[in-house]
């Protein structure tokens, strides 16, 4: 009988609780899909840097036990789990040091979500594709320009590193590593087992926040002008026409555009329509049909080529996911 592979989660005070359960489950539910006499496929085990009950963001409390020593975690697998703590521990450096000293160790290193911080602060992550939730992507890239942040992936792997965005993506990234470990076809019954996607279509830009319109600053021409946008998406739009609503010229436009919004008054338009059409698709009483002409984009082909485009899934699947 072969021996179970060791995972380790690290957590601290106020981890996203998700960010290690998501994980473990995925871990534990690998045995019941292998032959009885295999055992245990893993063993899990929540480590912090005092040990004991960690408390999560949400109040509820992991057992965990002290960090380990660098020299016995030979062959394991190391996951650094994310939440709001992790500004508090990269403050009090400890684990970032101990992580600088564990990781050339283990056989394999990850991250969830913001875990990526303190792999990056230990200095682990310099010259290597990286991925984080996308609300704090950039500012994972500003304060380690060294990282290659990847701001649309679920998950990425170099080498024997890995990490993925947000939350349940953790998830996403623990049935590759299970893949890796047993094959396909377990990976794939561990995955219907969770209702889980096996492959999920898409990256995170389905999720974002930052695919919809950016709010202009009260009070000015622009709020005006995005405000009187709204109610004519299904109408031709060109430039000429923006300007003249906003009462400047085309080149004036533009430059408000991009200091007060940062993008083009073409992007600004596509936004606002994108917005619309994932509001209707939400709502679901909409067809396809009669959503790319609410919305602007004239044809059905039309709308999938800027769903495609823009949030790395069709309309229909874009539906599917978040119809109410």
């Amino acid at each position: 009988m072969a021996q179970p592979h060791r995972v380790l989660l690290l957590v601290f005070p106020d981890f996203q609780l998700l960010d290690a359960s998501g994980p473990a489950e995925v871990f534990a539910a690998v045995t019941e899909h292998l032959p009885r006499a295999a055992g245990a496929a893993y063993v899990l085990q929540g480590i912090s840097a005092e040990g004991g009950l960690v408390r999560s963001s949400t109040g509820l409390e992991l057992m965990s036990e002290a960090l380990p020593e660098p020299a016995d975690l030979a062959g394991s697998t190391l996951l650094v789990a994310g939440g709001y703590g992790v500004q508090r521990a990269m403050g009090q450096g400890r684990l970032a040091r101990w992580l600088k000293e564990a990781v050339p160790r283990v056989a394999r290193c990850g991250s969830v979500c913001t875990g990526a911080f303190l792999l990056a602060q230990a200095g682990l992550l310099d010259g290597r594709p990286v991925v984080t939730h996308w609300k704090y992507a950039p500012l994972l890239q500003r304060l380690f320009p060294k990282l290659l942040v990847q701001e649309d992936a679920l998950f990425v792997r170099d080498g024997r590193f890995y990490s993925s965005a947000g939350v349940t993506a953790g998830m996403d990234l623990c049935l590759s590593l299970v893949e890796e470990d047993h094959g396909r076809p377990v990976s794939l019954q561990v995955a219907k087992g969770l209702v889980m996607y096996l492959r999920r279509p898409g990256g995170q830009r389905q999720f974002s926040a930052e695919l919809l319109a950016q709010q202009a600053p009260a009070g000015g021409v622009l709020e005006q002008l995005v405000h009187w946008l709204r109610g004519r998406l299904h109408e031709t739009l060109d430039i000429e026409t923006l300007a003249l609503q906003a009462a400047m010229s085309p080149r004036s436009l533009h430059r408000h555009c991009q200091a007060e919004l940062g993008v083009t008054p073409a992007r600004l338009l596509m936004q606002l329509r994108l917005e619309e059409a994932c509001r209707l698709l939400e709502a679901g009483a909409t067809s396809l049909k009669r959503t790319a002409q609410k919305t602007g984009f004239g044809s059905e082909y039309n709308l999938r080529r800027a769903f495609v485009q823009a949030l790395g899934v069709t309309p229909s699947e874009y539906r599917q996911r978040f119809c109410r």
